[in-house]
């Protein structure tokens, strides 16, 4: 199982290619807020909503100086149709060997329909202007998350 990651520690780096190949980084977005959030697969109904709650509230999120970055084990080509599909405008980035996954703790075993599986842990965090984690939250509900993440970040 991989380490969970708390407030206070430094946000492990990463270039992943976004749904066009293009390389984004973490570290390019230094000096701002990002929010990092992992999802299992894109255009599956959960992860759908998740990203479409995103999507609605990305200009108060960059209004507070935030950016987002969606993180999934698929390949950058299902990415593009997700991403079309659903008119997102945020990075969706591809983590096919499950390396930055399992880095931030979001890839591991988790209980799904009362079975222990290994998988995406549906992940969401808050990377610090300084790099370091500010907040960390494992097994989120994809309904309503965004509007949790407001309330519990004043944002």
């Amino acid at each position: 199982m991989s380490t969970r990651l708390q407030a206070g520690d430094t946000a492990p780096d990463f270039t992943l290619d976004d749904a066009d190949g293009t390389p984004v980084s973490l570290a390019a977005h230094k000096g701002r807020k990002v929010i990092v959030y992992f999802y299992p697969a894109a255009s599956t109904p959960g992860c759908t909503k998740e990203a479409c709650d995103f999507r609605d509230h990305l200009a108060e999120l960059n209004e507070a100086g935030i950016d987002v970055l969606g993180i999934s084990p698929n390949k950058p080509e299902k990415l593009a149709k997700f991403r079309d599909a659903e008119g997102l405008t945020f990075p969706l980035l591809s983590d096919p060997e499950r390396t930055v996954l399992t880095e931030w703790g979001a890839f591991g075993e988790k209980m799904m329909y009362g079975k222990t599986v290994t998988g995406v842990i549906r992940s969401t965090f808050l990377v610090a202007e300084d790099g370091t984690i500010a907040d960390a939250k494992y097994n989120v509900k994809a309904t309503g998350h965004v509007a949790k993440l407001r309330r519990d970040w004043k944002i």
